[in-house]
């Protein structure tokens, strides 16, 4: 049973965006204004973080690939625990709070802390960076149904990925660099076709944006061979011939390939 609300502090969730200030909500900068506290993600752009403050405390709570500054338990317990001192808390995560952010173990832990919190949306990345990228997720030609996965999920093999990339679908991938090898396989082997247009797109939104073209059968050996760089989202579909790209001369023919689907 959840606890009353405490009247102590409140805890707010709130999306960052995918990196470009210009695209955080007018609520999440009021929000960065008026806080005592801010803690944020490894994801959470610069030009966002300039946006707090100099008087508001921050705490910084990244996270890599197999390296933690914070454990999830911990965190949840840290901003309980500000907001139960009567902080007013700021939970700032890159992108959608509740697109892999674990915004919702966060919103969990804090209403059974009896902490009131609130939800502040933000432009999750893969709508962010296929935009900027000139990519669109939905095409009336291409792409009527679109779906998210994570790309480092325990037991990659074992997910039934069926049915979610190939004809009239777009896929998007998180956090899937360090798999892209294994993705590729994984899709083939769930029988989309090795020929189907994919898009990696580095660093969205930022001066630093980059996006790569390729076809999914050479998914893992584009990124090693453009050493992309992480964040990065990719997109598999129709769709991916459509994004302004650098096609990826290095594999003989992909170029070519690519531009017969546009």
């Amino acid at each position: 049973m959840e606890k009353q609300p405490s009247l102590a502090g409140k805890l707010w969730l709130v999306g960052a965006g995918p990196g470009d200030p210009e695209l955080l909500t007018l609520r999440a900068a009021r929000l960065l204004a008026s806080a005592d506290l801010v803690v944020h993600d490894g994801l959470v752009g610069a030009g966002v973080l300039a946006l707090i403050p100099p008087h508001v405390e921050r705490i910084s709570v990244a996270k890599q690939r197999s390296r933690h500054t914070m454990k999830q338990d911990l965190i949840n317990a840290l901003i309980v625990r500000e907001a139960q001192s009567g902080k007013q808390v700021v939970r700032l995560k890159g992108g959608d709070p509740f697109i892999f952010g674990r915004g919702g173990e966060e919103l969990d832990a804090a209403r059974t802390a009896g902490i009131a919190v609130e939800v502040v949306p933000g432009i999750t990345a893969a709508a962010g960076c296929a935009a900027q990228a000139g990519l669109p997720l939905t095409h009336r030609e291409d792409a009527s149904a679109v779906s998210f996965v994570a790309g480092q999920c325990k037991d990659l093999s074992d997910q039934d990925w069926s049915g979610l990339a190939g004809h009239g679908r777009t896929l998007v991938i998180y956090m899937g660099l360090a798999t892209a090898h294994a993705i590729a396989d994984k899709l083939i082997a769930d029988g989309v076709s090795p020929g189907l247009p994919v898009a990696v797109i580095e660093r969205g939104t930022t001066a630093d944006a980059r996006v790569v073209r390729t076809l999914l059968t050479d998914l893992g050996d584009l990124v090693a061979r453009e050493a992309v760089q992480s964040p990065a989202l990719i997109v598999v579909g129709m769709v991916a011939a459509r994004a302004d790209a650098l096609d990826c001369l290095g594999a003989p023919g992909i170029a070519e390939q690519i531009r017969d689907f546009t």
